[in-house]
């Protein structure tokens, strides 16, 4: 697995994505290193709103990883390598998971150091809420990525539809339409959150930590079939 981990880093790691992560990360840092030195401060709940589920788990970090994740396959579907890869004596499962390890390994850093430093900046410096929200982020990231890893190889189009999905489902239907926030990953980024934290999240406890970690497991696992099977069964050219 080692091998096909290694070229995807080096597939996904190019310059431009290098700058549009670290942009993208910046943000929630910004935004927060301002709002902290404002007179009228956002309370912990609001925080919460603002800038760990709308910006963090809602855009930042999906932006980031379906920019990354969706196209994890997509240099050897473009250039019909892809071939050489599903040819080998090797299990489909041993060619997805390194892609989808790939993909973390290179967005991880960017979404999870932001994290760390928005919540250093939000809560004093409290060790075990920067823990909870880099947690939360980074189970979050995972998740999106095995959604994204399994989109780019069902759709040419995996960006398109990955950035649909961010805003309509992530960003306008699940924060507008309550039912709907139990199928969404942003909704158990949080909840892993207020899990972790208790005593720092206390309002508003989404789902509680055990069903959330089992949901978590569950998606990652769903979408690693899911791959595994559509890799198993695609034409390749």
């Amino acid at each position: 697995m080692s091998p096909v981990f290694l070229l995807t880093l080096r597939q996904l790691s190019g310059k431009w994505r290098v700058v549009i992560m670290t942009t993208l990360a910046a943000l929630p840092v910004f935004f927060t290193a301002m709002s902290v030195r404002a007179i009228d401060a956002p309370s912990v709940s609001e925080f919460e709103i603002i800038v760990l589920s709308t910006m963090l788990a809602g855009s930042i970090a999906p932006l980031i990883i379906v920019a990354i994740a969706s196209v994890a396959f997509a240099n050897e579907i473009e250039e019909r390598t892809l071939a050489n890869l599903t040819l080998s004596p090797i299990p489909r499962w041993q060619i997805v998971l390194p892609k989808l390890a790939a993909s973390v390994v290179v967005a991880g850093p960017f979404i999870v150091g932001s994290a760390v430093l928005t919540s250093f900046l939000a809560f004093n410096h409290d060790a075990l809420a920067i823990f909870a929200v880099a947690t939360g982020i980074l189970v979050g990231l995972l998740m999106y990525a095995s959604v994204f890893v399994w989109l780019g190889l069902v759709t040419k189009q995996a960006i398109g539809v990955g950035l649909l999905y961010i805003v309509l489902w992530e960003g306008f239907f699940s924060g507008f339409v309550s039912g709907i926030r139990f199928f969404s990953i942003r909704h158990y980024s949080i909840a892993l959150m207020h899990g972790l934290d208790p005593r720092r999240f206390a309002e508003s406890q989404p789902v509680g930590l055990p069903t959330t970690i089992a949901v978590s497991v569950a998606v990652v696992v769903l979408f690693l079939v899911l791959s595994t099977r559509r890799l198993r069964n695609m034409d390749v050219p």
